[in-house]
Parts: structure tokens; C-alpha cells; sequence
């Protein structure tokens, strides 16, 4: 059965995962439709994203992209189960979660170390840039730290259950824990480290690794 909701990435982009981790939550089916590297960059993905980035979520004749966007969209359209808190503090917890997430985690740390020592390495045949990664150290134990800080005890990062603020951040840290650096980053932060192995139990996870991603664009 063909799909009313369809992604719009290349396979590996923890962006993306984050939309397609809250369709599995959410029990949606969707397509994946596969860009190769370099096609987000040119048309006709530009007349999707003018910014060449990614996802693009088309869901019947309706284009969005921004992946905060996407997420709060599907909470509006699949509203169960629910991924945003009923409590105000919650809520905007999740929030600056969702904004530590874009704003740092990913242009300073996951953007850089997760680039150079897994993206670069397997679709571009480069070398990673070894004085770049250090550059982004200091700015990971930054973010390490205030996401260890907010999760304290609890078994997600911004409630007793899983919200938005998972999803966007679980796909980057997962990226990073494929990278030599995650020891370092993690050693002291326990608490990050149990809860990205309940993420990787879910099956939003699950469902959306870099190798399940890529066949389902294989199988359409």
C-alpha cells in the first residue's frame, strides 16, 4: 500500500531519522524517497528546500520541511501516541532540548565529528579532518554536560516518557557513539549512555538505522 507520507533525505541523516523514528512511534507507514549525495544540493530537490538541506516530508499535496516543524506537525496530524507533554514545565523543557539540539549539537559537534569520522570516510572517500574534530571537543563536553545536566534521573530527556526532544537528539548521539571520541565524551555521563541504549531499544531506532533506511529507499 503506497504511503500518504513521504521522506525526502539521504539514507544516514540523523534529521531525518528523527522524522521517521516519530512515523514508527506513531505507527505511520512512509516512503522513503532516496537523494543521493550531492542531489539535495540541486534541483529538483532545491524546489523542496531552498536551503539544500534535509528531510523534506510530502504528506498528500503538503510540503514541509524545518525537522522541528515536521515533528510538531505529526504530533498535530498522528496526535497518539502523544510526544509533547501535558505539563507546561515539560513541554518547554522539551523545547529547549529541540533547541540545544539544532543549535549545538548539531552544527558544533554531530556536524563536525560525526562528519568527518563516519560521512566523509564512506560517501566521499576523504580523510577525516583530525585538527576539525578537535576543534569541536570543548563545544561536545559543553553539550555532553547540559544534556547529562537536564536528563538527571530521569529515563528520558525531558519527562518520565518519550517526547520530541529524544527523537531529535537520539539520531546524533547515536552517530557519535560510532566514533572513537564517544568514550571520552560519555565516560562520565552515565546517565546519556543509558539512556541512548533505551532509545536504541525502541523501535523507532530501531526501524531507522543508516542500513534500514537505505533499503527501504531500495524498496520504495
Amino acid at each position: 500500500m503506497t504511503s500518504s507520507f513521504v521522506v525526502h533525505t539521504i539514507p544516514g541523516s540523523p534529521a531525518a531519522r528523527a522524522v521517521m523514528a516519530a512515523l514508527v512511534e506513531k505507527g505511520a507507514s512512509f516512503r522513503v524517497a532516496a537523494l543521493t549525495p550531492g542531489a539535495h544540493k540541486v534541483e529538483p530537490h532545491l524546489s523542496r528546500h531552498p536551503f539544500a538541506k534535509m528531510p523534506v516530508l510530502e504528506h498528500g499535496g503538503f510540503s514541509l520541511y524545518e525537522t522541528q516543524a515536521i515533528l510538531r506537525y505529526l504530533e498535530r496530524v498522528l496526535p497518539a501516541p502523544h510526544l509533547i507533554p501535558e505539563s507546561p514545565t515539560e513541554a518547554a523543557r522539551m523545547d529547549q532540548i529541540m533547541g540545544i539540539s539544532d543549535w549545538y549539537l548539531f552544527p558544533g559537534v554531530s556536524g563536525v565529528i560525526g562528519f568527518h569520522r563516519i560521512v566523509a570516510p564512506r560517501l566521499m572517500g576523504l580523510v577525516p579532518d583530525e585538527a576539525a574534530i578537535a576543534a569541536a571537543m570543548p563545544r561536545a563536553h559543553v553539550v555532553f554536560g547540559e544534556l547529562s545536566r537536564l536528563l538527571g534521573t530521569k529515563a528520558y530527556l525531558a519527562s518520565s516518557q518519550l517526547t520530541l526532544a529524544d527523537l531529535m537528539v537520539a539520531p546524533h548521539m547515536d552517530f557519535l557513539a560510532q566514533t572513537p571520541e564517544w568514550a571520552e565524551l560519555s565516560r562520565d555521563r552515565r546517565n546519556l549512555r543509558e539512556w541512548l541504549g533505551r532509545m536504541n531499544d525502541r523501535n523507532g531506532m530501531r526501524a531507522t538505522t543508516w542500513e534500514a533506511v537505505a533499503q527501504l529507499a531500495l524498496t520504495g
